[in-house]
């Protein structure tokens, strides 16, 4: 019993790390609501492909995001089959939506312009 509230702590501490990252923390709360491939956040962001493609993998190898392909493109969103996805939900909940950062995206003609 004891060793497995290590390793939930252990998890939750990993959680932890890879939120208190602010592009990460803000990509997960855009996840929440809406998926997006990697060329919205490289618009969103404005930062390169290669550091997205790095903060994704980083999440998706600890099963907090998940991926879609639709045809050649790969759509990244929440996992809530994550054991800890309530608890993520509890943290990004503190964090304001980002939907307007969307809009934004939209209203340039750059939301979903890969599909």
């Amino acid at each position: 019993m004891h060793h497995l509230s290590d390793q939930s702590i252990d998890t939750i501490a990993d959680i932890l790390k890879l939120l208190g990252d602010k592009t990460r923390l803000t990509m997960v709360k855009i996840m929440s609501e809406h998926e997006c491939c990697v060329c919205e956040f490289v618009d969103l962001f404005e930062m390169s492909q290669p550091a997205i493609s790095q903060h994704l993998r980083k999440m998706k190898d600890k099963g907090l995001i998940k991926e879609t392909r639709k045809g050649q493109w790969v759509f990244y969103s929440l996992n809530p089959n994550h054991p800890n996805y309530s608890f993520v939900q509890t943290v990004i909940q503190a964090v304001p939506s980002q939907q307007g950062k969307l809009n934004n995206l939209k209203a340039q003609g750059k939301r979903i312009t890969c599909c």
